[in-house]
């Protein structure tokens, strides 16, 4: 199996991982359909939202891949008055990943990052490794110490 650059950088900080392959066909597809592709429960896969904030400044929010992102409970939570989601076409400028490969790991640059409370139940969740087609598997706290991220309650009610 290929090595993406999210998975050599969990290596190099000694954060153990479990690594996934699915097929894409070169399609971006959601956490629903991976969670399918790779046999797993979807509760344990998480996505990556990059967000702008009304300052200007950038955020990054990893909720389950099956909910919503409640922008007003996020705004509140990074301190801001609003903030929307970054159109998909600025996603690679900004993170260096595309929409549908985004990881919290790695970025261009370090943008404050906040887990949504559910990972507080959680002994490991899957994200993105950085590419169409590519999963990891780790534990959320380490994830979590390893980016300086917070935890808050982001997503929509259901």
């Amino acid at each position: 199996m290929n090595k993406t650059n999210v998975m050599r950088y969990l290596a190099q900080r000694k954060i153990s991982y479990t690594q996934f392959e699915y097929p894409h066909r070169g399609l971006a597809l959601d956490g629903i359909s991976v969670a399918q592709l790779i046999g797993r429960d979807v509760d344990e896969v998480y996505k990556t939202l990059v967000t702008a904030g009304n300052s200007g400044r950038y955020y990054v929010f990893v909720i389950p891949a099956n909910k919503e992102l409640d922008l007003k409970k996020a705004a509140k939570c990074v301190v801001e008055k609003s903030i929307s989601m970054v159109p998909k076409e600025e996603i690679l400028t900004l993170t260096g990943y595309v929409k549908g490969g985004c990881s919290p790991v790695g970025m261009k640059k370090r943008y404050y990052t906040t887990f949504d409370i559910s990972v507080k139940v959680r002994e490991s969740i899957i994200i993105s490794a950085g590419k169409i087609g590519y999963q990891v598997e780790l534990d959320p706290q380490k994830l979590i110490q390893l980016l300086r991220a917070g935890i808050a309650d982001v997503i929509v009610e259901s």
